[in-house]
């Protein structure tokens, strides 16, 4: 049984209705937190949390949704910055547009989060702030140019975050994921002339032979949010199947 380690706190978890969104949710809600997920379609929150429908591309919109988070939790001490959509091709591959809106989701949405929610995490005693990045901000992975150019800043902006907010008390880490078993992962993979053999060949270039689960990247955020991570900011927490790091040998 987990340990209620979030008991007495409220946490917002954006695009929370699904995937690594709402594993998060879920674990911290069994943690014992209140929790509340920011979602263009929140029908699939977990039991028990508020579904909040919000565009993180609109401005009064998220705005709005989180004033409403904290006057149905009373407070708000945990933000998870997770809402993001991906894109795939070179650098020629995607339209301006398409451009336009992975930036306005993956980074613009989370300043717009973090700056309707950084007035009540300042009035919080356990404040935290995790956001959702990528193994593809660090390791150069081919089609995917925008979304790693994306996640690269997703990753930059966290330290800077970390330095701008330490000393008002609130704590800014990231996780950066391998290829996590996500419905989005699910619908590329059966968009592939062989679904099987690029679900084999995603599993083989992470050292551990197999995918990420969401609930491993949940646990990660869990820590980095929570009392136990209390010394830890401006951190980027690789939970890839050592894909950012291990070399190994082909025998």
């Amino acid at each position: 049984m987990s340990k209620p380690d979030f008991e007495g706190l409220a946490a917002v978890v954006t695009g929370g209705g699904s995937g690594i969104g709402l594993a998060v949710a879920s674990t911290l809600a069994d943690r014992g937190a209140a929790v509340a997920c920011l979602d263009v379609d929140p029908s699939g929150a977990p039991a028990g949390a508020l579904g909040v429908s919000c565009d993180v591309t609109d401005e009064h919109a998220v705005t709005e949704a989180v004033e409403h988070v904290v006057r149905r939790l009373g407070g708000l001490d945990v933000l998870v910055n997770n809402a993001g959509i991906g894109a795939q091709g070179s650098v020629e591959s995607n339209s301006y547009e398409e451009w336009n809106r992975v930036f306005d989701v993956n980074v613009l949405g989370l300043v717009r989060a973090t700056r309707a929610c950084l007035p009540h995490l300042r009035a919080s005693a356990s404040a935290a702030i995790v956001n959702t990045c990528s193994i593809a901000a660090t390791a150069g992975l081919p089609q995917r140019a925008l979304y790693s150019a994306s996640k690269g800043a997703v990753q930059s902006l966290t330290l800077a975050m970390a330095a701008d907010h330490v000393t008002e008390g609130v704590r800014v880490n990231c996780v950066n994921p391998g290829t996590v078993d996500t419905p989005w992962v699910r619908r590329l993979l059966s968009t592939a002339a062989d679904p099987e053999d690029e679900l084999r060949a995603l599993r083989a270039r992470q050292p551990t032979g197999r995918l990420v689960t969401a609930e491993e990247v949940a646990g990660a955020v869990a820590y980095l949010a929570g009392p136990d991570a209390g010394a830890t900011t401006g951190t980027v927490l690789a939970v890839d199947g050592g894909m950012n790091g291990l070399r190994l040998r082909n025998e």
